[in-house]
């Protein structure tokens, strides 16, 4: 079996700690078994480690998500990386190519597709590896884990049975209904309806099959060139509800969808992350908080406040699923994590006479570099404020620590690579900043210091 994790996410419902760069999965927002705050990528990874699913597992991500994922999870977890973002159906189409014509994976082997970012118990796992079986013995198209419900919620989608079992207690599905009122997922539960956790799987040739039918390339590279032109389609709504004979396995353990900041401060294992104070009469009152600015809540309940270089939310938790519908700030990330550190944007001004001035913080790990780049209309200056590193400029190399103030001009070459934890004040300017390109020429240190000589 092989196990597809789907990785995508606009960032506006954890807004303002997600963002598009940041969605929601990778928010260090929980705690593991060591205290330790991790996201929720990290979690489920360490799950399909701890269960022996990590070996044949990938991630199909979007190409901004690239470094951010590689950076929590790891160099060697291997990545289909769509181009652009056109809903599941694509990137679960674009995965199946790569598997059956880059890896050569066979048409009987079983795919599973599984949400990157679920909050359950390991146990869960257990249910995942049974499915390839499943499908083997019932023959069905697709099998399906299903959630058994616990309250009638109208927040998940529902895989409604058409009372028929297989002869190995499996349970035919009849039909599917999105997001009902609390009044008839009442009605649903009687009729022994689940929770759709999104997770489902088939055979590899089955939609390869589909592809073909569809007139749809299958193999990886021609697939990936018609890609902006596919349309923006949810797997569910192309394939699984046009499918004619799914199979549900009933799950009955512990989930969640961590999809809103109701939900999330639910699995917080502390009501505060960051600087600020809560007053003890607040109730079910939660602060996180990614910004120096002290914060201080009085007397609230049931308030969730959410603070970071993207903006604030103060929230009551019931409103807080509203936010997607909210929130359209016309500004880039102003915090990224990047495979090599982050980046804070602290401003960015706009000026009569066309310069765009830029000015940000970033943070480089011991042993990491930046690329060996140039910029084709901008020019920068670099205040080293923590830590010590190399820099290379124009091929040529030097120590640098902090207090040290760093000129680069436009079009330079220019690198740097972190000794001890670096952090740097970074200003740009440019009057064409909006057409700036960066010219990359080398990615690792060995490359950069085989080609620059050390002053």
């Amino acid at each position: 079996m092989k196990l597809i994790l789907l990785s995508g996410g606009s960032g506006k419902r954890l807004w303002p700690l997600s963002n598009d760069a940041r969605s929601k999965q990778f928010l260090r927002v929980l705690e593991n078994e060591q205290g330790e705050l991790v996201s929720m990528v990290q979690r489920v990874w360490n799950q399909l480690d701890a269960c022996g699913l990590s070996e044949s597992s990938l991630i199909a991500t979007g190409q901004s998500q690239v470094e951010i994922m590689r950076s929590q999870v790891g160099a060697d977890v291997p990545l289909i990386i769509e181009p652009e973002r056109r809903d599941t159906f694509p990137a679960i189409a674009l995965a199946a190519t790569y598997l059956y014509s880059i890896e050569g994976v066979s048409l009987d082997e079983v795919i599973t597709i599984l949400p990157v970012d679920p909050y359950v118990d390991n146990m869960f796992f257990d249910t995942v590896k049974s499915m390839e079986m499943a499908l083997q013995e019932s023959d069905a198209d697709i099998a399906l884990i299903g959630v058994e419900p616990t309250y009638p919620s109208s927040k998940y989608g529902y895989i409604i049975p058409s009372g028929e079992t297989t002869e190995t207690g499996l349970r035919k599905v009849s039909r599917f209904q999105e997001k009902p009122t609390e009044e008839y997922a009442e009605q649903l539960i009687a009729e022994n309806a689940l929770w759709n956790c999104g997770v489902f799987a088939f055979k590899l040739g089955y939609l390869i099959s589909l592809l073909e039918e569809k007139g749809l390339p299958i193999q990886y590279e021609q697939f990936l060139k018609q890609y902006d032109r596919l349309p923006k389609i949810s797997f569910d709504y192309e394939v699984v509800e046009q499918a004619k004979n799914i199979i549900a396995l009933p799950y009955t353990g512990y989930w969640k969808d961590l999809g809103t900041w109701n939900t999330l401060t639910e699995e917080m294992s502390s009501v505060q992350i960051g600087r600020g104070i809560i007053s003890e009469d607040c109730v079910n009152t939660h602060l996180v908080n990614e910004t120096n600015v002290p914060v201080t809540i009085l007397g609230m309940k049931d308030v969730v406040v959410a603070v970071s270089p993207d903006g604030i939310l103060v929230s009551d938790k019931a409103s807080s699923p509203r936010l997607k519908e909210l929130v359209n700030f016309d500004q880039g990330p102003m915090y990224e994590e990047r495979q090599w550190g982050w980046v804070v944007v602290l401003d960015d001004q706009k000026y009569e006479d066309g310069r765009c001035v830029l000015t940000k913080r970033i943070g480089l790990q011991e042993g990491k570099n930046l690329s060996y780049q140039s910029h084709t209309d901008r020019e920068e200056v670099w205040t080293v404020v923590k830590g010590e590193g190399e820099f290379v400029l124009n091929g040529n190399m030097m120590r640098v620590r902090a207090g040290n103030v760093l000129h680069i001009p436009v079009k330079a070459l220019h690198s740097i690579r972190a000794v001890k934890d670096l952090e740097v004040i970074v200003v740009q300017t440019g009057f064409n900043a909006q057409n700036d390109q960066i010219v990359e020429l080398f990615h690792s240190w060995e490359e950069i210091e085989q080609n620059c000589m050390k002053i």
